[in-house]
């Protein structure tokens, strides 16, 4: 789209944004539509999440994907807050000297007690697991990931 500036001809750009949930927000959403939720499971020290957030999660068809048909939240897994989801209390478990993590990053991305980062985890209406896939995923690998779930 272009916008007349005076006598310019000048580009109007529109950036799509990304609508992010918080986890007790979910369960009140399903009643007003139900959608499937993506969990983007990351800490602030992977680089591979620091790069899927600034390529994949910024790419403006799956921005339209992800806002259209799911419900999408951002969660860092070492967040030291107690969080309420599904009708269960999660909270950080610390493991060390200014490390640790959440309960629920445990439960949604752990595979044989191991959670790698960054890792999407998909569940369905009801909240059950049905898809978890860890390590940076590229623009074109998640259009047809998040094609293929719906």
């Amino acid at each position: 789209m272009l916008l007349f500036v005076g006598r310019l001809l000048c580009p109007i750009f529109s950036f799509a944004q990304l609508q992010s949930f918080q986890f007790e927000q979910i369960d009140s959403l399903q009643k007003i539509e139900k959608k499937s939720v993506v969990i983007f499971i990351h800490t602030d020290w992977c680089k591979y999440c620091v790069a899927m957030k600034n390529t994949t999660l910024k790419d403006k068809k799956i921005i339209e994907q992800l806002n259209d048909s799911f419900y999408f939240i951002s969660f860092n897994a070492e967040e030291k807050r107690s969080i309420l989801f599904n009708r269960k209390k999660f909270t950080y478990k610390p493991t060390g000297n200014n490390a640790g993590t959440h309960q629920l990053a445990e439960q949604l991305a752990a595979v044989d007690n191991k959670i790698t980062y960054p890792t999407l985890c998909f569940l369905n209406t009801d909240f059950e697991i049905i898809f978890q896939i860890s390590n940076y995923i590229s623009t074109g690998n998640l259009k047809r990931l998040l094609e293929s779930v719906l």
